[in-house]
């Protein structure tokens, strides 16, 4: 015990609390003589503090406050000194007597109490040993002498002292038979039954009780053993009557007993209830038997109520109310710490969690997701007609079963961020689902609930990440799904992505039915390399790539700022000009859309703060003249592919899954035998496109003035670069043809001029695909002519205008027309002889630039 918890120098963490307990002496005790005490101190003010009238001789005392303790009379308890009030209250009286007042403060919390925070009540203790720590507390062991009441309470060279009455004991009458006696054998049998229950207080107790004879003892010494308040030891040490003590005392061992005697129950009763000693299971039951104690047990709700009460709250479906119930039939009749209970009790986690009914409420205001719409995505005209469509006849109907959409484009077109406006516009909650990878069926439709760790698939996770029955799904990278041993994700998809079946929908884990009909689902791919009954089931939405005009605006109105806030750049410290945008789009991307731009930008931004933070200037204004410090060297050359007209060489278009590429087809003669080489990694279409443009020369040989003995003594090679990058597809034919007549008859080819079309064995130029990414291309590369088939000229309404505007587009029906245009001059027919000219030799023109062989 202590009066001191917190002392003010720093000393070894040894806590000093409120706790009669036996401490071992870390150190030799300095033992500390005590001298009687002289005259009271009378020199300081009186306190504020109620006096009582004096009857009998007043005494001064040092004042030794207590905390979290009451010291009764006679008991022998040991304290431990901190506080430095109580340390020189301690030395005062070990140089004057050995006597002391014990006197208990009312808030525990308070490390220096004043006069108004100590009680008026408290007992003469005798010092019987006194030891210092090498801590610097001070260990003393007090024996409660009698108790007495404080008349006035004062503060003397920083500690308290007190001037004191003792209360006469009143006259007892404790002759056998009377009331006293039976109170006092009831208070020790009462006590002695407390002690049996109370397992702190040891036996040996009680042998001590039995010995004490007077009364005013027998009550100080229970009390002193009772679990009590502060508040109420000290008004057991006020009473002044030696049988109203016992009285009170015996009240509290009657509250006591009664307190424990509901613990002991609350334990057997758990034990009882116990089938293993485990901890969980232990604390769980113990819980439940005292809320039961407590009255509790009848209005608070186990988990299978709540769960009940859950499943007729939810507006669920028939069949899954039913499967619900079944469910929590089963539950009840489960051990709670079984594994099946735990694999039924997520069950119906998961069948309750997903949103059953639960409609968001879908914005229909036309203008506002128009708005939107504009606000976030500059261009894609033909992809917000879609959606504005939708939402006109959304306003009209108010059941509608989700369309599903599928955007197809190359990288960096804005696929991803579109399918999030169009969340924002209609006012539906946004989720999306990566489908790169994904190769297992139970991805998509979720593990059965036989295995282990099983969960819904991620069609019913992202409905439940959703909270509504309506939301915008998004399945991002549709085109990238695989298939192995475990299943077919596609084919899976089929039931998803079907407006007629979707409504019942089911996933291996739910077991029931599931209604998707109210999603809206988008999908992005990059191709359209797909299973066809997939295809069948969406939209096709095509999504071809940015012009140079509309990068140049989206870098104006949505990256720039982007790439400022990311890199704190404010809007006065840095300057990037449109034609400086420009001529980053020219000669640092080729792209269809705009994440190289977006990098390049974002480079630019890191070159400007390194700069203001370096050389301290507060302006930074990029412009052309100035872009390769920031940017580098230019790796792309804009405008005409080639800087000069050369023979063999001709720019083709192609489609790539990224957009629309230019495609230079080289073609070399060496003298040889009739063979054809064919290098750049081609694919079957494209071989078979060379034959067939080879065929049709050679079948016109004389009308383009060449010999037909030639084929018989040269070797061609046709190369299309780069080597690496697999080419394939039917669009290269008339760009083939071209180069071969070129090289036969030494014509030049004009290097302004791009083409793309297949060819036919009579010289027709059929229809390709991909037309809009392959003139977007050619606009990006600088061509100026761009001859298509004719059969294509429909599509031109889907070109944007400036990039119609832009090119000379020339639509052609036959290789006649392709040849007049793409070479410098029209070869010139020739009659020719087998007996006259057998060996067919040509005349080269020195003068025009050659393709030279790889």
């Amino acid at each position: 015990m202590t009066d001191d918890t917190k002392p003010k120098t720093r000393r070894r963490t040894k806590k000093t609390d409120d706790v009669a307990v036996p401490e071992k002496a870390a150190a030799a005790p300095k033992k500390v003589a005590c001298k009687p005490r002289a005259a009271a101190r009378k020199s300081e003010p009186e306190a504020a503090a109620p006096v009582v009238q004096q009857s009998v001789r007043h005494d001064v005392m040092a004042v030794l406050p207590l905390r979290n303790i009451v010291v009764f009379p006679h008991m022998i308890v040991p304290l431990f000194v901190g506080r430095e009030k109580s340390v020189k209250a301690l030395e005062t009286v070990t140089r004057e007597s050995k006597q002391i007042l014990l006197v208990a403060q009312k808030d525990v919390s308070l490390d220096d109490p004043s006069v108004d925070d100590i009680y008026r009540y408290g007992t003469v203790s005798t010092i019987l040993q006194l030891l210092k720590l090498p801590d610097g507390t001070v260990k003393v062991l007090v024996e409660g002498t009698r108790r007495v009441h404080i008349t006035r309470l004062f503060d003397v060279d920083g500690h308290f002292e007190a001037e004191i009455e003792e209360i006469p004991e009143e006259p007892v009458d404790a002759a056998p038979g009377s009331e006293i006696e039976a109170l006092s054998r009831s208070t020790v049998s009462q006590f002695e039954q407390y002690i049996k229950l109370n397992k702190k207080i040891p036996p040996e107790v009680m042998v001590s009780i039995n010995q004490i004879e007077g009364i005013s003892k027998l009550a100080d010494t229970i009390a002193s053993h009772l679990n009590l308040k502060i508040s109420e030891k000290q008004e057991i040490l006020e009473t002044a009557s030696a049988a109203r003590r016992l009285e009170q005392v015996f009240a509290h061992i009657e509250t006591e007993i009664g307190v424990l005697q509901v613990e002991k129950r609350i334990r057997n009763r758990v034990k009882r209830q116990m089938e293993k000693t485990q901890r969980e299971y232990y604390l769980n039951e113990q819980l439940k038997a005292i809320q039961k104690e407590l009255g509790e047990g009848e209005d608070g709700k186990d988990e299978n109520s709540e769960l009940e009460e859950k499943i007729n709250k939810t507006r669920l479906s028939r069949e899954a109310k039913e499967k619900a119930h079944a469910e929590l039939k089963k539950l009840r009749g489960m051990s709670p710490m079984s594994a099946e209970s735990t694999v039924v009790r997520n069950y119906l986690d998961w069948l309750l969690g997903i949103p059953w009914k639960k409609r968001s409420k879908i914005t229909r205001e036309f203008q506002h997701a128009e708005d939107v719409l504009e606000a976030e995505h500059y261009g894609l005209e033909k992809v917000k007609e879609r959606i504005l469509e939708y939402l006109a006849v959304q306003t009209r109907s108010q059941k509608l079963k989700g369309p599903i959409l599928c955007l197809v484009g190359p990288p960096g077109v804005g696929k991803t961020s579109l399918a999030r406006s169009i969340a924002k516009a209609t006012g539906r909650n946004y989720i999306r689902m990566s489908l790169g990878g994904v190769r297992d069926e139970s991805e998509i439709r979720g593990h059965r609930r036989t295995y282990i760790g099983s969960m819904p698939g991620k069609i019913i996770q992202g409905m439940k990440k959703a909270r509504t029955s309506n939301p915008l799904f998004l399945l991002d990278e549709i085109d990238k799904l695989g298939a192995d041993w475990r299943g077919d994700p596609s084919s899976a998809l089929l039931e998803v992505l079907d407006p007629e079946q979707n409504s019942t929908f089911a996933d291996h884990y739910l077991e029931v039915d599931y209604d998707l009909s109210d999603v809206m689902f988008v999908t992005t791919a990059n191709s359209l390399n797909m299973p066809q009954p997939l295809l069948d089931r969406m939209e096709i939405i095509n999504l071809s790539g940015y012009t140079e005009d509309e990068k140049v605006q989206i870098a104006r109105r949505h990256l720039l700022g982007k790439q400022a806030e990311a890199h704190n750049l404010k809007p006065d410290e840095w300057t990037v000009t449109d034609d400086t945008i420009r001529e980053l789009i020219r000669s640092y991307t080729r792209e269809a859309g705009v994440r190289n731009l977006e990098r390049e930008l974002a480079k630019l931004a890191r070159k400007t703060v390194k700069e203001i933070i370096t050389t301290g200037v507060k302006h930074v204004e990029i412009t052309p003249e100035n872009l390769e410090k920031y940017a580098g060297v230019r790796r792309f050359r804009h405008g005409e592919t080639e800087t000069e007209d050369m023979v063999g060489v001709v720019t083709g278009l192609a489609w790539t899954s990224v957009g629309g590429e230019i495609l230079t087809i080289e073609s070399v003669m060496v003298p040889g035998k009739g063979q054809v080489k064919q290098t750049g990694k081609l694919g079957e279409v494209m071989q078979e496109s060379i034959s067939a443009a080879l065929s049709y020369v050679r079948s016109r040989a004389q009308d383009f003035g060449i010999r037909p003995p030639l084929f018989e003594k040269r070797d061609i090679h046709i190369h299309l670069p780069e080597g690496a990058t697999p080419k394939d597809g039917p669009s290269a034919g008339i760009a083939l043809a071209t180069s071969l007549v070129s090289i036969m008859t030494q014509i030049p080819i004009r290097k302004d001029v791009a083409m793309t079309g297949e060819i036919t064995l009579r010289g027709r130029v059929l229809e390709i695909g991909g037309l809009k990414e392959k003139l977007l291309a050619a606009l990006r590369a600088g061509i100026k002519t761009v001859l298509i088939p004719k059969d294509n000229e429909k599509d031109l309404a889907e070109v944007p205008d400036n990039v119609r505007h832009a090119l000379k587009i020339i639509p052609v029906s036959h290789v006649d027309e392709v040849l007049k245009i793409a070479l410098t001059r029209m070869p010139e027919a020739i009659e020719w002889d087998e007996n006259v000219d057998p060996m067919g030799e040509i005349t080269v023109d020195k003068t025009a630039p050659q393709a030279l062989p790889h």
